[in-house]
């Protein structure tokens, strides 16, 4: 098998936006936290499936935390990129903003980290391509999620 060629971060970036309606929100007029939930787990296997050219499934969803609410009526933007790549797992970091598209006030609602691996079509772990910093900032995202990961696999083991 040959050396899988490494990808820059910024090829795996996506942007999804979605205006919330009224099937989206609870009785409070509040978007369902369920709801954004689905969205960040769509834009975070995007931005894998993108890294990896390779179809994804959903391993581990870090905590969430909604700072703000969503309000029926926004638009709600989500912004993913591949943060990690191990052998056949990955980490997607999907940010979360709220938009009136009124008045174009932006509120960041929450950070959300995926992990994801590849599969095949027979349901087969993938390798997939390393992920190449190309600046400091990048870099120092990459480490963090390697940290977060190593994190993840001890908690694993312990349970």
């Amino acid at each position: 098998m040959s050396e899988l060629k490494p990808k820059p971060i910024r090829a795996s970036r996506i942007q999804i936006a979605q205006l919330m309606q009224p099937e989206h929100a609870n009785n409070h007029g509040n978007v369902h936290g369920g709801w954004i939930m689905k969205l960040v787990d769509e834009a975070g296997a995007l931005a894998c499936m993108r890294h990896a050219q390779q179809r994804v499934v959903t391993v581990a969803i870090d905590r969430m935390v909604f700072r703000q609410p969503i309000r029926i009526g926004d638009l709600v933007i989500l912004n993913a990129e591949v943060t990690y790549a191990g052998r056949t797992s990955m980490e997607a970091q999907v940010q979360v903003i709220a938009e009136n598209p009124v008045t174009g006030e932006r509120v960041h609602t929450n950070t959300a980290y995926l992990v994801y691996v590849t599969m095949d079509s027979d349901g087969r772990p993938v390798p997939v391509p390393p992920l190449l910093a190309e600046n400091p900032a990048e870099q120092r995202r990459m480490d963090q999620a390697a940290e977060r990961q190593k994190q993840r696999l001890a908690e694993n083991t312990k349970s």
